[in-house]
């Protein structure tokens, strides 16, 4: 079956390629750039990701490389690793059938192995600026050849402070090769770029109508900060979504979030800045093999990711701007899918919420926080749908000789009530009827909170949510059961609820850390002796581990004992 590809005028192997990827319609930016680029024109694209534009520029340029010339005749720059190697597949997958010899280079990747993709005869070359430049000083990648150039997500890389970089590069390429731009945003520094670089360049936009995302369900829940954390739970537990990326402000709120996640049961990771290329390949892979449902990212580490399957992103933290909302929220709900985009807000983020609204011309949907209840009855909903299904699959008959023998002691309906239960408790969901947690809503009842000191804090890298982790796997218990976690130079103080605190020091004392072990103790109350008997005006003095007390003391005496002496 022919589809509208074929009308291109393209050559047998690559409609043949595009057909084996399941192709059927040429996307807006596509349409539009694959003639202008095939009949020789320079063009400035202003499209997101998600829309398509690999195939827009792989496509012309699988058409003019010439594979019996063993030289590189293409470069496509993009301003992350990940996204040079997404790059790099897809338009190997499109000019699997031309011969076409594609390389990714990029940082974090040993050099030998990009050298003897050079060696070996590199058609197409997609890199990011740095590790391409590097190659350009050590003489091992030469650019007189290149007859086509691609800036792929360039204000990104603008952005990210590669413009130098750029402009070396297209310096040492010659003035006759035909050139494209793609960009989501187009800043004066792009246009700038454009007009030196590029020959009366057609122009197209595609970008108001990606920015509408008109698949893509906007809503935003207003929560106070210190409540985000059980905000943002609540909500996953009712949307279940397929697959989602959380996005953080920091790297180590992404990371920090990335633990609780995981202590309370949620198949979660983290990428952020500090990460290995290695690692953060392995989370990526985690992620698109659906291991793990949950990656919490930084604008920054997420730059360039093409993850297509994407159901959700939520905003933990407000973006800056319209810009980086569009940017994120584009992950979702592409090529015809649908998507939710989530937002938390509090109180003293309302107006840049305003401002956001106001850029993209769409009000978001303010939507009220699930409460436990909502929850609860979600989950029960939800177990009922999956037991239904097995019920009618008739996969559950070997254990009729289970039931049978137990049917001469119970009744039909305390079988099925126990084998539920089981298999409830099973998932890691709270009883049914079981009371809603004190830290709903993000406040805990201190008068059910008991304190805890862990002899271990910032120095040795702790983070709250390997606390969390270690001791609610060890103790047994939910990390609703935690409240505020207080981490200092070298200690942290831990609020677990009083029903539960005799438990953790008797299963949990010791805490698993990065860097070793810490041990769990019972903290010394804090003075209550009032603000305004602390002499000369000085603030209270916050609780110190009761050891480091009785090392102060102990030290004190000694130097008492040491005076006398004198």
């Amino acid at each position: 079956m022919k589809t509208p590809f074929h009308e291109l005028g393209l050559k047998p192997e690559i409609t043949k390629a595009i057909d084996a990827l399941g192709f059927e319609e040429p996307s807006p930016i596509q349409k539009q750039a694959i003639p202008a680029l095939m009949n020789g024109f320079d063009i400035v694209a202003q499209a997101p990701t998600g829309t398509g534009k690999t195939a827009a520029f792989a496509i012309p340029i699988m058409e003019l490389i010439d594979p019996t010339k063993r030289t590189v005749q293409a470069l496509v720059l993009a301003p992350t690793r990940e996204l040079a190697v997404q790059v790099a597949e897809a338009s190997h997958s499109i000019g699997r059938h031309c011969r076409v010899n594609v390389l990714p280079v990029y940082g974090g990747q040993a050099y030998e192995h990009q050298l003897r993709g050079l060696r070996a005869g590199a058609h197409l070359v997609v890199g990011t600026p740095g590790r391409v430049m590097d190659h350009i000083r050590r003489g091992t990648l030469q650019l007189d050849t290149v007859r086509f150039v691609v800036l792929d997500e360039a204000d990104e890389m603008l952005d990210m402070g590669f413009i130098d970089d750029i402009q070396l590069i297209l310096d040492q390429t010659p003035p006759g090769r035909q050139m494209a731009l793609f960009s989501a945003t187009m800043p004066p520094r792009i246009q700038a770029l454009a007009r030196r670089y590029m020959k009366s360049p057609q122009t197209i936009a595609v970008a108001h109508e990606a920015q509408d995302v008109p698949l893509t369900h906007q809503v935003y829940y207003e929560t106070q900060q210190r409540g985000k954390r059980d905000a943002l739970t609540n909500i996953l537990d009712m949307q279940e979504p397929h697959s989602a990326i959380i996005f953080c402000r920091t790297r180590s709120e992404a990371a920090d979030l990335a633990s609780m996640l995981q202590a309370r049961g949620y198949g979660a990771d983290a990428i952020h800045g500090d990460m290995s290329q290695a690692l953060r390949e392995r989370v990526l892979a985690k992620f698109r093999t659906n291991k793990i449902t949950l990656l919490v990212a930084t604008d920054v580490a997420a730059r360039g990711l093409d993850i297509p399957d994407v159901s959700h992103v939520i905003n933990f933290d407000i973006p800056d701007d319209a810009d980086a909302y569009v940017h994120r929220i584009g992950r979702t709900g592409r090529m015809g899918r649908k998507g939710e985009a989530i937002t938390l807000v509090t109180p003293r983020e309302l107006r840049l919420l305003r401002v956001i609204e106001k850029d993209i011309h769409k009000k978001l949907k303010p939507l009220q926080l699930p409460t436990y209840e909502d929850v609860a009855a979600r989950r029960t909903t939800s177990f009922m749908e999956e037991l239904r299904k097995t019920l009618r699959s008739g996969t559950g008959e070997p254990y009729g000789l289970v039931a049978a023998e137990l049917a001469q002691e119970f009744s039909p309906l305390q079988i099925a009530a126990g084998a539920i239960q089981l298999a409830y408790e099973a998932t890691g969901r709270p009883a049914l009827g079981a009371a809603p947690p004190a830290a709903e809503s993000g406040r805990m009842n201190q008068a059910e909170m008991t304190r805890l000191v862990l002899d271990a804090g910032r120095r040795r890298g702790v983070r709250p949510g390997d606390i969390i982790k270690s001791v609610a796997k060890d103790a047994g218990i939910p990390g609703s059961d935690f409240g505020n976690i207080d981490v200092q130079d070298d200690a942290t103080f831990v609020e677990v609820r009083s029903t539960v605190a005799s438990k953790i020091l008797e299963r949990a004392a010791i805490v698993s850390l990065r860097g070793g072990e810490g041990h769990l103790t019972l903290a010394r109350q804090k003075s209550a002796r009032p603000a305004s008997s602390d002499r000369r005006g000085q603030k209270p003095r916050d609780e110190k581990p009761a050891a480091q007390s009785k090392f102060k003391k102990s030290k004190t005496k000694k130097s008492k004992a040491q005076k006398a002496k004198r």
